[in-house]
């Protein structure tokens, strides 16, 4: 077996800005196992989703997570990030042909102001316990960082801008690993959170967009709770994506960089603007009903794709020698994020 097939990435989920990428020798033929295995795990999760009425992402969350073993495998490394990558990508785009600049106005600005309040005290919550056990700010940044924004993808791009001097391979792969099961698992409870506390569609999309870290693992939970659910909980979580900049640029100014080249402000990530651009020409109603059915139909099969291998690659097993503190840090945020959101959802969004 060659060295580039038995060598393995660092642990990740949802790798939305393509910063853990596939080695570039990489070829085709590479990603067909991968692919493959989604592609049956998914049409699997479709058969008990349509035979017992059961929601589409759930069934390809527990279907992904049964198959977790197969992570193991680097042979299917390549096809199973593409999907959870790039299909989520796409999916992502697609999602923009189901809502309108209605529905976001709709939300309103108390909704945004929300966000932003929850963004910033999750971040700060990060810094605050790691202070507490004695952990640095530059690691309670990077935790409560990834909580607060987009997973994975904003703890790549923070430690990138925070340097190996400040954030090591170790703690990086630590925080990647605890957000991928924490994210997980707040895609399977979350919903039944919503349904507790009795929210409406709007409400539960708010809660569970705001909260869960993760694109996929959010619009999965929305989805399983209702479509319109799914559709608001996707504006809310890339409203949270879009603060990626600002907030790198505001960490920036608290580590100065220290000999890092190349390293600025991220751009608006494309799939953000191609949602925002397909949401812009379905709201002027030019959109054909059979091509909106149709992009319904692949938009629920590239997240239904998207978690299944989200599932597989979850990284389960890794949390059992990583110890109990620092992935305190990221608890403690992940709960003040779902706290926060749900106080918003019920008192501010609740309608």
């Amino acid at each position: 077996m060659s060295e580039r097939a038995t060598s393995r990435p660092l642990p990740a989920v949802a790798d939305l800005y393509g910063d853990l990428e596939t080695p570039p020798d990489t070829i085709w033929r590479d990603y067909v196992p991968g692919l493959m295995v989604t592609g049956f795990a998914a049409l699997a999760a479709a058969y008990l989703s349509d035979h017992y009425g059961a929601p589409l992402t759930l069934m390809a969350l527990l279907i992904g997570l049964a198959l977790n073993f197969l992570n193991a495998d680097p042979r299917l490394a390549p096809g199973l990030g593409f999907a959870s990558r790039t299909l989520l990508r796409i999916g992502i785009v697609l999602v923009g042909l189901r809502v309108t600049f209605g529905q976001m106005i709709d939300l309103g600005p108390v909704a945004l102001i929300a966000i932003l309040l929850i963004v910033g005290l999750t971040l700060a919550t990060g810094v605050l316990v790691a202070r507490l056990f004695g952990f640095s700010a530059a690691f309670g940044t990077l935790a409560g960082g990834a909580v607060a924004i987009c997973g994975a993808s904003a703890a790549m791009a923070i430690a990138t801008l925070l340097g190996e001097r400040r954030i090591g391979q170790a703690q990086l792969a630590l925080v990647l690993v605890g957000i991928s099961a924490m994210s997980s698992l707040a895609m399977f409870v979350y919903p039944i959170i919503a349904h507790q506390l009795n929210l409406g569609d709007v409400s539960a999309g708010f809660l569970i967009g705001a909260a869960i870290h993760d694109v996929a693992q959010a619009l999965g939970a929305g989805y399983s709770f209702s479509q319109y659910a799914g559709e608001t909980a996707a504006i809310v979580k890339l409203a949270r994506v879009a603060l990626l900049a600002p907030v790198l640029a505001i960490v920036a100014m608290f580590f100065p960089q220290d000999g890092v080249k190349g390293v600025g402000v991220a751009a608006l990530p494309w799939f953000v603007i191609g949602f925002f651009a397909l949401a812009a020409v379905n709201s002027i109603g030019v959109i054909p009903a059979a091509v909106a059915s149709l992009a319904q139909t692949g938009t629920a099969a590239l997240l239904a794709c998207a978690v299944t291998a989200t599932g597989i690659r979850s990284p389960m097993n890794s949390l059992l020698g990583s110890g109990a503190k620092p992935l305190l840090v990221i608890i403690a945020a992940t709960l003040v994020a779902l706290g926060l959101s749900a106080l918003a959802a019920t008192v501010l969004i609740e309608r």
